[in-house]
């Protein structure tokens, strides 16, 4: 009888410990975990254990936490544990050329986008901003470029209009670990065929910030539509009226025209705002301090604030 791969899983977020979680129901053999240190977290700023930690340790799972992966400490001990795969889901360290010859049978990575597009950060949010109508998850051989290796498998899914990066992210998140989980048979019995990626195809997926969250008024309605899903639930589109700050969670596309970031209409069914080029409808939004809220329920006690031809700071 075959022995099991010994695996090695390597991740950090909600994204990774789905990953984690579907292996764990397939019954592979997992032989430690590797994730980033904790990190503090809340008003208190204790350090707290990511998702792929608490679930490692829920199943009674080695876990490990260097800070770097580049010392020859480090690589011993993962070379130690004789693991014949590497799976490496959003662990946020680079893996040098030496831990991914450590592995028998290589090291792969399950990456959030249809590769070669979207190499990088951040793979969803990008896809939603520039308006892609797919997306999916790339199983590919890891190598020491960024998400440049060869291709194992892909399963795509639509980016439908209402999509915005949580619900996108965790559709992908369930596709992925099932690929994953379903791929380590064929891979350790040779059946998978890897196709190098073309890299006249490649673009890149830029690290988030809560700078470019900002609404420019001035841009498409269309843009600034995609701008507001793709950037929820992280960092958050914002804006800010004369002089105070507003969160918008949810918009759409609406009829209008005027100057940029004038607002046009104020009612149960959002807060009507000129763009560039056409309107968009603020139906959620979080004032400081506060919930978010449909603008339908702030209506009420803020008319005069949100009075057509109040002009949103630019």
């Amino acid at each position: 009888m075959t022995k099991p791969p010994r695996i090695v899983f390597a991740g950090t977020p909600e994204f990774a410990a789905r990953h984690l979680q579907a292996l764990l129901d397939a019954g592979h053999l997992i032989v430690a975990v590797y994730t980033q240190p904790d990190r503090p977290a809340g008003r208190g700023h204790k350090l707290l254990p990511g998702p792929v930690k608490q679930l490692a340790l829920q199943h009674g799972l080695k876990v490990l936490q260097p800070a770097s992966l580049r010392d020859q400490q480090a690589q011993t001990e993962l070379a130690a544990l004789e693991p014949d795969l590497l799976l490496v889901v959003a662990y946020g360290l680079i893996l040098p050329q030496a831990v991914l010859d450590i592995p028998r049978l290589g090291c792969i990575n399950s990456h959030a986008s249809l590769l070669p597009r979207w190499r990088g950060a951040a793979p969803i949010q990008r896809a939603i901003e520039a308006g892609d109508t797919q997306s999916g998850v790339t199983l590919m051989q890891m190598e020491a470029g960024l998400d440049t290796g060869p291709m194992l498998r892909k399963v795509s899914t639509p980016i439908s209009p209402e999509d915005n990066a949580a619900s996108l992210h965790d559709r992908l998140a369930l596709l992925g670990a099932q690929a994953m989980a379903e791929a380590i048979g064929a891979l350790a019995q040779g059946e998978l065929t890897a196709q190098v990626q073309d890299d006249t195809l490649a673009t890149y997926a830029h690290k988030l910030n809560k700078e470019e969250a900002r609404i420019n008024w001035q841009r498409p309605a269309v843009e600034l539509e995609r701008q507001v899903r793709a950037f929820y639930p992280w960092p958050v589109s914002h804006a800010s009226l004369h002089g105070e700050p507003l969160k918008v969670l949810n918009a759409c596309l609406v009829e209008g025209a005027g100057s940029p970031g004038t607002i046009l209409h104020a009612g149960k069914q959002g807060l009507t705002v000129a763009c560039g080029n056409g309107a968009l409808s603020l139906t959620r939004i979080q004032l400081p301090g506060g919930k978010p809220l449909a603008f339908a329920d702030l209506l009420n006690s803020r008319q005069e604030q949100f009075a057509p031809g109040q002009v949103f700071d630019l």
